[in-house]
């Protein structure tokens, strides 16, 4: 599906009002620019924003930042949370390859949502799951972090928990259908796209993992 590309975007979200332009200045830092010792929650891939705002306005003890790389689509969470009063949320535009730069063992949670699959094999590198993404996810989550993936896609799924046990991470749980798995569905938050695809009759796969034992 091509991105729909929405003109002056890139300035536009200059103006939202929890909007931060130059994140590498608060890396090991976050928590004091949300004025709190809370836990700090990422998603990498956000999208329009509906999933981390529902979240945030949920749980007001837990920070969240949403990561988004294209400017027209985070400019619709810019949107949506300029007519919020919000103090646990903040968005960044950015490349999810350089988030070591931004953020320094300081995140308890990773949320990674219906991520683009990159059916190329060539392409492999690019998965938000592959093995060199939880490299990155080593490097700046807590000692008991937590990264949470969902996808409709059954063959990235399946990628994904080989290179969890290639990476030697931890896999928690997971299912091959989450809204029939009792357990793990319980506080599920839906996003836009897991509402589609479960209303056509897709099954939802879920997976938790954490960093390795020896950590």
């Amino acid at each position: 599906m091509r991105l729909k590309n929405i003109k002056g975007a890139s300035e536009k979200i200059l103006e939202g009002k929890y909007f931060i332009s130059n994140p590498k200045d608060y890396r090991g830092k976050w928590n004091k620019l949300f004025n709190n010792n809370n836990p700090i929650y990422i998603e990498i891939g956000m999208g329009k924003g509906n999933f981390i705002i529902k979240n945030a306005i949920a749980n007001p003890n837990i920070n969240y930042i949403g990561i988004e790389m294209y400017d027209s689509v985070i400019l619709r969470a810019v949107e949506k949370t300029n007519e919020l009063e919000l103090n646990n949320l903040y968005l960044i535009r950015m490349d999810a390859r350089l988030i070591e730069e931004v953020f320094d063992k300081e995140i308890d949670l990773i949320y990674l949502n219906f991520s683009d699959p990159w059916p190329k094999a060539r392409h492999a590198k690019r998965r938000l799951t592959s093995r060199e993404f939880l490299a990155r996810y080593d490097q700046i989550l807590v000692q008991d972090g937590k990264v949470e993936f969902k996808t409709d896609n059954k063959e990235l799924f399946e990628f994904s928990l080989e290179e969890v046990e290639e990476a030697g991470w931890n896999l928690e749980a997971s299912t091959f259908d989450l809204h029939h798995n009792e357990e793990m569905v319980q506080g599920n938050v839906m996003t836009e796209y897991e509402e589609k695809f479960s209303s056509m009759g897709n099954p939802i796969c879920k997976m938790v993992i954490s960093r390795e034992c020896h950590r």
